[in-house]
């Protein structure tokens, strides 16, 4: 779908009311239809302005509702990239702040700023948002793992004292098949939930390494002599062991079994395979070799490592980060219920009742028929998007939310307890896969507090 098409459509989508889900589920959460706009249009500052930033600073060039005032990275081969394609927009060039690893703080003290977005390297995320959220900016979050439960708590505690929303910019929440299951889940279809699967299965090797110049299979560099996640990702597969990109998995599953809204994360254990793909890689790349100085890099990230999550509904959770190895990428869904089962990676479903008994039927006519609302009113404008559409979904209700100053869907409690899978994940490992017990980041109010992921056709 043309950009024009996106833009006009974006202009006319807030006037529309028609809803699409059915009464069941809008029984559920009718507050979101009284939600007024404080912002006709909201001003935008990027923190980070890498490959992730950019797909950002894209969806708000396309909207009329954003105006782009301000980006900050220290990386000039990033600014510059970025800034072309602004101006390739014919849009104004916005304030740059590259002036080392902290000028963001000055880009915090601009008053006209309303929202930030954060898609930074990992370790940046907290001190970021942190400051953001004491400056007054609604945040807008990027994924990663988190290095220790302090940090999690001052998320936390920040966005309490402070009063300001931060958003945890998960898009694989909103991905179509994803969405569908969802409803099927809320149906009932599945019966009551008892296990439920997820991970981050992705060859990484060639954004691991490479040669500085090109992002994918150009080389065995990393740190300084790599490009783009090879200058700062590859770290954390030397020094680091436990799942360290847990969300893409836990999110939907998380939503999919209320967490923090009537169900919590109780206790996990990890385990963390052998690591040699990341060595093997550099040995038997065409710029490496059994000589190369990389090749004598001890990796502590083990090739596989799975984490089990114990639920306080009883339900369980099996977590897969696997990107050191060759393999087609998969995100490992299964959502199993005691009536049916879904799973992604055959795409297929089994309803009891309704499916041949003891085989597996093709799941796409189930998605179909249970395509959520959001996707059948905003799906041709998603076309657009990146990650096959979900980073529209994503971004639009940061904006939506940001606009109202309403505290989003994917709270700043989901990012603490997502987070947390990765110090907790690290720590089993290192003690013999011993549990590690989740804190309650909402002290007690998961137990008030209800679903509201997507229950309308409305962000």
């Amino acid at each position: 779908m043309s950009k024009l098409n996106r833009r006009t459509f974006i202009q006319s989508a807030a006037l529309s009311t028609a809803a699409l889900a059915t009464p069941r589920i809008l029984q559920a959460e009718t507050e979101r239809s009284t939600w007024k706009p404080l912002k006709d249009k909201l001003r935008l500052g990027f923190i980070g302005v890498g490959l992730r930033g950019q797909d950002h600073v894209m969806e708000a060039l396309l909207r009329p509702d954003c105006e782009v005032l301000a980006i900050a990275d220290p990386d000039p081969v990033m600014v510059t990239a970025c800034l072309k394609t602004i101006e390739s927009k014919g849009k104004n060039k916005p304030k740059v702040y590259g002036n080392g690893n902290f000028d963001y703080l000055n880009l915090l003290n601009d008053k006209n700023i309303d929202a930030v977005v954060i898609a930074s390297p990992w370790e940046w995320h907290t001190q970021q948002a942190v400051a953001a959220m004491k400056a007054g900016k609604y945040v807008a979050m990027e994924v990663s793992g988190g290095f220790s439960l302090d940090e999690c708590w001052e998320l936390v505690r920040t966005h309490e004292s402070t009063g300001t929303h931060l958003m945890f910019m998960e898009n694989v929440c909103y991905r179509r098949d994803v969405m569908a299951i969802l409803q099927i889940v809320r149906e009932g279809l599945m019966g009551e939930l008892i296990h439920l699967e997820g991970g981050y299965e992705h060859d990484l090797r060639g954004v691991k390494f490479n040669d500085g110049i090109t992002p994918y299979d150009s080389g065995v560099e990393y740190g300084e002599k790599g490009f783009s996640e090879a200058k700062w990702r590859t770290k954390h597969s030397v020094h680091r062991n436990g799942d360290l990109y847990p969300t893409h998995g836990v999110g939907p599953l998380a939503m999919y079994a209320h967490i923090n809204r009537g169900n919590r994360f109780v206790y996990l254990t990890s385990m963390g395979s052998k690591s040699r793909g990341l060595h093997n890689y550099i040995v038997e790349h065409p710029k490496g070799g059994p000589n190369h100085p990389n090749a004598q890099v001890e990796f502590h990230l083990g090739d596989v490592v799975t984490t089990q999550i114990k639920c306080a509904n009883g339900e369980t959770i099996l977590l897969t980060h696997d990107t050191s190895l060759p393999r087609p990428y998969s995100l490992g869904f299964r959502v199993q219920g005691s009536k049916g089962i879904w799973m992604d990676v055959n795409s297929s479903i089994h309803i009891e009742g309704k499916s041949k008994r003891h085989a597996w039927e093709p799941a796409q006519a189930w998605l179909d028929q249970y395509d959520h609302p959001l996707w059948k009113r905003y799906g041709k404008e998603a076309e657009g998007a990146g990650h096959g559409g979900m980073d529209y979904f994503v971004f639009q209700h940061f904006v939506e939310s940001a606009k109202r100053n309403q505290a989003p869907q994917i709270d700043v409690y989901d990012a603490a307890t997502w987070l947390a899978i990765t110090p907790l994940s690290e720590a089993s490992i290192a003690t013999g896969s011993t549990p590690q017990s989740f804190p309650d980041f909402t002290r007690g109010r998961w137990t008030e507090r209800k679903p509201n992921f997507a229950f309308t056709n409305e962000f």
